[in-house]
């Protein structure tokens, strides 16, 4: 009787023990480290599916939301779960975060609404870092100044600002504070595509173009999910689309795109294979890892966003797409060397021939690269080929939506660049910039080109890691954290488990032993 009660007590034995021993852990090491606080406040809420559209954040994602966000500015509030006055004040938040955050912003690009949980015991120091005193507390500032960086409220100096309770208490005060900040006029009752101040300065402000780097971005993941989703890749087509990854790779102005596009080449040939027979019996079960793939994360998992900001439009059918395609197109034109020109002009002829799935516009395109006779040479030979060739396009396109009343009215078509935006590529500063035969300095115009869709395209990149650089320094131990996801256990816990190992292996043998002595008890019988 005694050892079979052993015998089923053994197993609630371990069991004990098991809890037990997790009840010396601290809350961190409970936690999946890699996984957002959005999941940890829905369960706490219920598991509520009720969208966000505030980003949630925790000290393993903090940086990187923060240097990956094309706004120009950012909201983070500290709040805890557990807080009644949190709970009341998340919806009023919500409001306001609803216009600037997600694919259906109505003013996207400008501000990144974020949220931090202290309740949650990973994001202690991080909180401590801003000095939270009260929940909610909302900062201000721009978003590279809160990479790595902290609050303390004596520094007057700080980029980083606190936004006063009074001053955020309600949706209205939040949006009122904000449009103080930044001299607009942005109302909760907003419709997407109204009173943005943003839209006109495209045109005239050279230094918008630093922003088309998101759109780049946008333009690149938008056209090869098209190829994926249209089946566009086929034995005759392959070569084309493998050419231009290449090109991407050494090119493209997006660090997270050349990354994204070396890795679908490394496995390009068994994803799509280039015999004709085995591309036919490809099966798509991506659930073994093998066949093509349904979706190209070309640009990373963060991409697409969902919204253009330098291409976007004043109506959602106008601009977007097509916009970032140029962008992308001249922004490769400018990078690629001299000896390469001919290359990129045929692999750029070919892609957009083969894979631009407007029949007009394809064959547009494509009876201008059939015009050129003499294989380019240098990089300024196909760099103003591609800008003569967008020019004729948009004088064409122009005639077209003036007759059908299906332009954009904030941007209509025009002969690019303006005088406004490079006076010196006119020789002649009088002549009408909607002349038909513009007397232009090419030159200037080559110089002006490999100006905006170099270095300033790319100037926000540049800017971020520079000030990833100067704080990396004093936030050494964070940047382990995050990229290791290490977490250090304490010492109590390290040894609770260490005592819970010992006595789980003595309880193993124990029941062993009972095993085999019952077992032989039995053969003797």
């Amino acid at each position: 009787m005694s050892s079979a009660l052993n015998l089923k007590t053994t197993p609630f034995l371990l069991y004990l023990l098991i809890i037990l021993t997790l009840s010396f852990l601290p809350p961190a090491l409970l936690i999946n480290p890699t996984a957002g606080s959005r999941s940890l406040l829905r369960a706490i809420s219920g598991g509520s599916d009720q969208p966000d559209f505030a980003v949630d954040l925790n000290v393993t994602n903090f940086d990187q939301v923060f240097k990956d966000t094309p706004a120009s500015y950012a909201i983070l509030e500290f709040f805890a779960h557990w807080c009644p006055a949190c709970r009341n004040y998340k919806p009023q938040y919500e409001k306001v975060a609803k216009l600037f955050n997600g694919a259906n912003a109505v003013h996207p690009g400008v501000i990144l609404m974020t949220r931090v949980d202290c309740a949650n015991k990973i994001n202690t120091k991080l909180c401590d870092k801003f000095s939270v005193t009260h929940y909610p507390a909302l900062y201000w500032g721009a978003p590279s100044k809160f990479v790595g960086g902290g609050w303390n409220g004596k520094n007057e100096k700080s980029e980083i600002r606190s936004i006063a309770v009074e001053d955020a208490r309600t949706a209205d005060r939040l949006l009122k504070w904000i449009n103080t900040q930044l001299g607009s006029s942005y109302s909760l009752e907003d419709e997407k595509f109204e009173n943005d101040h943003l839209l006109h300065s495209n045109v005239s402000d050279p230094a918008q173009i630093a922003r088309a780097v998101y759109d780049v971005e946008e333009a690149t993941s938008f056209a090869f999910d098209l190829i994926v989703e249209h089946k566009m890749i086929k034995p005759d087509t392959r070569a084309t689309l493998i050419k231009f990854m290449q090109l991407m790779v050494a090119h493209h102005p997006s660090r997270r795109c050349r990354r994204g596009t070396a890795d679908i080449l490394v496995d390009f040939d068994d994803l799509y294979p280039s015999n004709k027979w085995l591309a036919d019996k490809q099966e798509p079960d991506n659930s073994t890892g093998h066949g093509p793939l349904d979706k190209f994360d070309v640009c990373g998992k963060e991409v697409p966003r969902g919204y253009w900001i330098f291409c976007r439009g004043s109506k959602n059918e106008t601009r977007g797409f097509s916009c970032g395609l140029w962008v992308l197109l001249h922004s490769l034109s400018v990078r690629v060397e001299d000896g390469e020109s001919q290359m990129a002009f045929t692999t750029t002829c070919d892609f957009i021939h083969q894979f631009f799935i407007c029949e007009e516009c394809r064959q547009h395109f494509y009876d201008m690269c059939s015009r050129v006779s003499t294989p380019f040479s240098t990089t300024r030979d196909f760099v103003l080929w591609l800008w003569t060739s967008h020019n004729e396009v948009n004088t064409r396109l122009k005639k077209i939506e003036e007759s059908q009343k299906t332009g954009d009215p904030k941007f209509p078509k025009t002969i690019w660049p303006t005088k406004h935006l490079c006076p010196s590529c006119y020789n002649d500063p009088n002549q009408n910039e909607e002349s038909s035969s513009i007397d232009w300095n090419p030159d200037e115009v080559y110089k002006f080109i490999t100006s905006y869709y170099g270095n300033m395209l790319v100037s926000l990149y540049k800017e971020k890691d520079k000030q990833h650089v100067l704080m990396k320094s004093s936030a050494v131990s964070e940047e382990v954290l995050q990229s290791t996801n290490a977490l250090v256990v304490p010492a109590g816990a390290a040894l609770a488990i260490a005592v819970a190992s010992c006595l789980f292996g003595a309880l193993a043998c124990f029941w062993r032993s009972r095993q085999k002595n019952r077992k032989m008890r039995r053969n003797r019988s």
